[in-house]
């Protein structure tokens, strides 16, 4: 009679958790983000915890050099929080982060000329995050590249402050959104704002032309330059704040307006959905309630309608 010996399986010794402990979330989301908030470093990642769990993990941080912070006026003490350089050195390897540069912030003077937009930036990015959560859609905080630059030629450019991914989940289907995502406080004017339209235009349409012998050797690619990293032109979402109702709607017109007029803009908007929201409806409503303006005219919607 044979008997046979089945080994035992061969288990490691340890498994990683394929979660991140909090301190590498916070120092991937000041990477990614620039600066947050306490507040909205929890809303981030620990949103149903108390304010400590993140306040501890970011004051040790802060202890070894890596995060530091900047009072932000008339707030009773709010702190908002950046990496340092050691801290962006640490980050720089992160695989979520490979390929992006995490800019340090050297002085709380230079902390504190960034502050409004870039807070005002990420509080646009909370809100699809909550409206997210609450439809069971995915869009985390990885889900928002700020300050993402396309090259329009000739060394001009065009920066978006965000670049938006988010997947809509329903019985049976998963539907990938872009957006390109431009906040305004109203700090610029009413037509700086609307000439913008016309860069994002002339990304839509420009195509690069090969220059020289060496790159005449190469496969040429085909149709705008925007099909390298994209499968569909990503819609344009506009949103403003830092006015009154007045003043925010006038932009929006100014933005129709544009729409309209400029026969490039005319065209990528036959293609492209644009919508302008203000910020404070978004945070009330969510991205998906009918806050949106279309550019091109209409009735206003979610931004996934546009």
């Amino acid at each position: 009679m044979t008997t046979t010996v089945h080994a035992a399986p061969a288990f490691p010794a340890h498994v990683p958790s394929p979660v991140e402990p909090l301190p590498n979330q916070i120092l991937t989301a000041l990477g990614q983000h620039r600066m947050a908030t306490t507040g909205q470093l929890q809303a981030l990642l620990r949103p149903h915890v108390r304010r400590q769990t993140v306040n501890t993990p970011l004051n040790e941080l802060r202890r070894q050099g890596l995060v530091d912070c900047t009072v932000l006026p008339r707030s009773r003490g709010m702190r908002a929080w950046y990496l340092t350089s050691a801290g962006a050195r640490m980050v720089k390897d992160f695989p979520a982060l490979r390929g992006r540069p995490a800019y340090p912030i050297t002085s709380t003077t230079a902390a504190s000329l960034k502050t409004p937009h870039t807070l005002t930036v990420l509080r646009t990015h909370l809100a699809f995050v909550a409206d997210a959560r609450e439809r069971d859609d995915e869009h985390g905080f990885l889900d928002w590249t700020p300050e993402v630059s396309h090259s329009l030629g000739d060394g001009e450019k065009v920066i978006a402050d965000a670049l938006l991914h988010y997947t809509l989940t329903g019985p049976g289907q998963r539907t990938k959104l872009r957006a390109f995502v431009e906040v305004d406080r109203t700090t610029m004017s009413s037509e700086r704002l609307a000439s913008k339209l016309i860069d994002y235009a002339r990304l839509w349409s420009y195509e690069p032309q090969p220059v020289g012998r060496n790159r005449s050797r190469q496969p040429a690619l085909s149709g705008p330059a925007w099909l390298r990293w994209y499968p569909v032109f990503p819609r344009l979402l506009f949103v403003l704040t830092g006015g009154s109702r007045h003043v925010l709607d006038n932009r929006i017109s100014d933005l129709q307006a544009m729409t309209a007029q400029h026969p490039l803009v005319t065209a990528m908007a036959r293609t492209v959905p644009l919508g302008a929201a203000v910020l404070e409806e978004l945070e009330m409503q969510g991205p998906t309630g009918e806050v949106w303006t279309p550019l091109n005219h209409g009735q206003p919607r979610s931004w996934t309608e546009l």
